[in-house]
Formats: C-alpha cells, sequence, structure tokens
C-alpha cells in the first residue's frame, strides 16, 4: 500500500454526489463498503491487481446504495495505491460446500500488499489529479 497527498483528504462531501463524480473517472463503490466506512476503488491495470483507493468514512447519516435520496456525508481519507497478487488455479484453502460456494466464491489475495512498480504509482497519481478537478477548491 502506497498512499498518496491528495488535496481531497479530510474533506466532507455528500455521499451520493461523490460517488457519481467518482464514477466518470471509473471508479466505483469498493465491495467492502459498510454503512458507515467504505472506499471508492479504480483499477489502474487490465488483469484488475493494481487499484487506486480513496477510502472514506461516514460522519453524518449512513450509506445506503439502494436509497436514491440518500443523505449522508462523508470524509475522504488518503488515496492510496494496492497491488493484490492472487494464487493462480485452485485455492487450496478452498472446500466444497454448495451452501458456503455462495458466499466464499472468491479467493483470498496470495500478497494482498505485493510491491508496487513506479510506473503504477505515477499512473495513479495522473488519476487522482483529474478526480481532484472535478471538487471544487
Amino acid at each position: 500500500m502506497i498512499p498518496i497527498s491528495s488535496v481531497l483528504e479530510s474533506r466532507e462531501q455528500h455521499f451520493l454526489e461523490t460517488k457519481e463524480l467518482l464514477e466518470t473517472q471509473r471508479f466505483t463503490l469498493g465491495g467492502n463498503w459498510e454503512y458507515d466506512r467504505g472506499s471508492f476503488d479504480r483499477s489502474l491495470d487490465e488483469g484488475h491487481k493494481v487499484w487506486l483507493r480513496i477510502p472514506f468514512e461516514v460522519v453524518a447519516g449512513h450509506i445506503d446504495v439502494s436509497e436514491a435520496d440518500n443523505e449522508a456525508t462523508i470524509k475522504l481519507g488518503t488515496p492510496y495505491v494496492l497491488k493484490h497478487l492472487y494464487r493462480e488455479g485452485n485455492d487450496p484453502e478452498a472446500s466444497v460446500r454448495v451452501v458456503g460456494a455462495l458466499f466464499d466464491q472468491f479467493q483470498a489475495p496470495a500478497d494482498p500488499d505485493a510491491h508496487v512498480d513506479p510506473k503504477w504509482i505515477d499512473r495513479a497519481k495522473e488519476a487522482l489529479h483529474d478526480v481532484e478537478q472535478l471538487f471544487p477548491h
């Protein structure tokens, strides 16, 4: 994980407006979101192994992506780049279960904090710069 300094850090924003702005830059709401925190993620590579992540915490209300009138306010954290290396082939930890397969369909990364090549850091900084231009100063 490589932190990247940004003018977005500690900025409080309306959740849905922020989500919509970031979606224009190919960010998605990270699958690990909770009602009180989450992240916006953008893949930097075709293999979806290198990511730019902008974490946030909810400071008022709670997020619920199914509510169009969501009034949550979020505080953006320090963006960072991370690289996930996944095992090729079958996960040796996996077990065959019918019900469990519905929940355990994705394997854990072999190395969730793998070395990040400097080119990805540069690419992340460029993408973050584009995002920063969307928000009024």
